[in-house]
């Protein structure tokens, strides 16, 4: 049987949320996030995407661009109420849904609880129903997998649908540029430029051998979504396979003592969420980026579980190791590769740290 796979992508989700309950700000470039020194954008309403400004821009940058930018802080509480609202809504169909975050999801429709047969009327109606009950837009894509869904959803945003019929797949895959395909991100379309690769009709020049030469597990991803495969399944259950934190300093960290003093206060933070999320792992992974945007990690795996006295230790060892040479605007650190027979370890952690306030 033919899947029936939507995508369902909130339009600048924060961004129209704001504009939503603060009628002042219709129209205007709005986005979310500081106007500090060292501010990122959070969103960006599309009045703001006119000039350029994106997602995760450093805030000085945006406001070069878009001198009149309206920034707004993020109500955190206000976008889950709203998602928990979207999602209701998703369930009313079916209960195959996948959430990506807060503002976009997957639903296979193959047999929905309406018994719709279209996949293009369901989204219509998911789409109006959203309306009506948020005052926000979405986009949806419709097609026969999670890929093309994906995809779809980005082609007449904002408010739009678009639908993918299996007739028409190998052609529209053939002229998508590389860029839009969903996982190639900066660094590997650049190294796909470097081997002649701008749309997916050039992926299918490269045999399945040279796409896993070139680009290792994710070769196989390629080397099927060329051909407009993709038969994973929509999970309804996502398992979280990494509990971090990371901070983002006002001034750059410069000396040794800094370094010590912001690592003791994320190993804190890194324990304090390990034991709320009920998970212990062996990997941990240092991360730091320096002042010119450089971004290094570093990783190691230990034989058992890590707790707080091997994570002191671990921690240790990665600030060795790196070469922190710059000063640094950003450190974090995560824990993965989860051992799940840890129950015990974890209720200790978590008994010893329930008074631990993170915010503080």
């Amino acid at each position: 049987m033919q899947r029936k796979i939507i995508h369902i992508d909130m339009d600048a989700f924060f961004a129209s949320v704001e504009q939503r309950d603060f009628p002042e700000l219709r129209g205007k470039p709005v986005v979310v996030g500081g106007n500090s020194e060292r501010g990122v954008i959070a969103a960006a309403s599309y009045e703001a995407r006119k000039f350029g400004v994106r997602s995760a821009m450093s805030s000085k940058v945006a406001l070069r661009r878009c001198p009149h930018l309206i920034f707004q802080k993020h109500r955190f509480d206000v976008y889950k109420e709203v998602s928990q609202q979207i999602r209701e809504i998703f369930y009313e169909y079916t209960d195959l849904v996948e959430p990506l975050s807060l503002d976009e999801a997957f639903l296979d429709v193959t047999d929905n609880k309406k018994g719709i047969e279209s996949a293009t009327v369901a989204a219509r109606e998911i789409k109006q129903k959203i309306f009506e009950k948020t005052h926000l837009t979405a986009s949806a894509g419709v097609s026969a997998n999670k890929f093309l869904a994906k995809v779809a959803s980005d082609q007449r945003k904002p408010n739009g649908i678009y639908i993918i019929k299996p007739k028409d797949v190998q052609a529209f895959v053939e002229q998508l540029p590389i860029e839009k395909f969903f996982g190639v991100g900066k660094k590997t379309a650049e190294k796909m430029h470097q081997l002649d690769i701008h749309k997916g009709k050039d992926l299918l020049r490269f045999d399945l051998p040279r796409l896993v030469h070139y680009f290792g597990k994710a070769g196989q991803y390629f080397f099927d979504i060329a051909r407009g495969v993709d038969e994973r399944p929509v999970r309804p259950h996502r398992e979280r396979k990494s509990v971090g934190i990371e901070n983002t300093f006002s001034k750059d960290l410069v000396d040794k003592q800094q370094i010590q003093l912001e690592i003791s206060r994320l190993k804190e933070g890194l324990l304090k969420r390990l034991s709320k999320s009920g998970k212990l792992g062996k990997t941990l992974t240092l991360k730091v980026k320096f002042d010119n945007f450089e971004q290094i990690t570093r990783s190691k795996t230990a034989e058992q579980t890590i707790t707080d006295k091997l994570l002191d230790e671990l921690c240790k060892e990665l600030l060795e190791e790196a070469p922190l040479n710059r000063p640094i605007r950003l450190l974090g650190l995560t824990v993965s590769n989860f051992n799940f027979e840890t129950e015990t370890d974890a209720l200790q952690l978590k008994i010893r740290f329930k008074d631990y306030d993170l915010e503080r």
